[in-house]
């Protein structure tokens, strides 16, 4: 390989790129491709400054590179939120914990509007409202894909509460989420108020696991101005070991539900 005939390190590369070694990680194992522009800076990197065989390369990279169903969605979705997706389409498990709303990868068109509506801008344009509900719908596809992820979803109790756009738009998303938890690939827990103080409290996270590569594990942290992903082996050994401690307080998988289904039934 170009890189250790280098004498270089992922991580040497992954600065250098201004990469994660998440991606850097994902790019050597044929998970992820890299873009034209990515690879003509990578090349005299390693060494492979021929013109002729930097053609040849970036050809191949071309033909090869097949943009995410995501891609034409760049203009309109932050690119934290695209850089998580990719994350997701590749990954074995995805655990997430929510503070104030469903989870966007399961929240039902209209209960995912009347957020945009609220949150994306003061008057967000009709185009851009239809973009992001359409990538939320796709994005939702992942749950019932071919292979899919196993999700692990912990609901602060307050999500419960909260109404979204109005109480029967609220509804139906709760009975949505009775209704997708039914998948064997799905566990849905609400961690009630009377569990106390936990870990989080803070900001919601989602950690983002790859098999058989949990140096390529990821954690998506939601932020009030910016959102971010980690790489950090560490900090996201710290956030699944959060998210498992937020499970063991939480209401059981049955016991959720039927708490979900009976705020579904007060609202409609």
């Amino acid at each position: 390989m170009a890189r250790l005939n280098k004498e270089l390190t992922q991580e040497q590369v992954a600065k250098a790129m201004d990469w994660s070694l998440s991606k850097m990680n994902r790019i050597e194992k044929a998970k992820t491709n890299i873009s034209t522009n990515d690879l003509k800076v990578l090349l005299p990197l390693y060494g492979i400054i021929d013109k002729e065989r930097t053609d040849e390369l970036v050809a191949l990279a071309r033909g090869a590179r097949q943009p995410g169903w995501w891609s034409p969605y760049s203009e309109f979705a932050p690119p934290r939120l695209l850089e998580l997706i990719d994350y997701e389409s590749a990954s074995a498990a995805i655990s997430q914990f929510e503070t104030m709303f469903v989870p966007g990868i399961l929240q039902t068109d209209e209960y995912a509007s009347a957020i945009l509506q609220a949150f994306y801008d003061e008057k967000p344009t009709a185009e851009r409202v239809t973009a992001l509900l359409e990538l939320r719908t796709k994005r939702r596809d992942l749950v019932s894909s071919e292979n899919a992820p196993e999700f692990s979803f912990v609901l602060d109790e307050s999500v419960i509460h909260r109404v979204v756009g109005s109480p029967a738009i609220t509804g139906r998303q709760f009975m949505y989420l009775v209704d997708v938890a039914k998948r064997p690939n799905v566990t849905i827990q609400i961690v009630p108020f009377t569990a106390g103080l936990h870990p989080g409290m803070t900001n919601p996270f989602e950690v983002v696991q790859f098999a058989d590569t949990p140096e390529e594990n990821i954690v998506f942290l939601e932020g009030p101005r910016d959102d971010s992903i980690v790489d950090n082996a560490e900090e996201v050994r710290d956030h699944l070991e959060s998210f498992g401690r937020i499970a063991a307080l939480s209401l059981s998988p049955s016991a959720s539900v039927d708490l979900l289904r009976q705020a579904a039934g007060e609202m409609l």
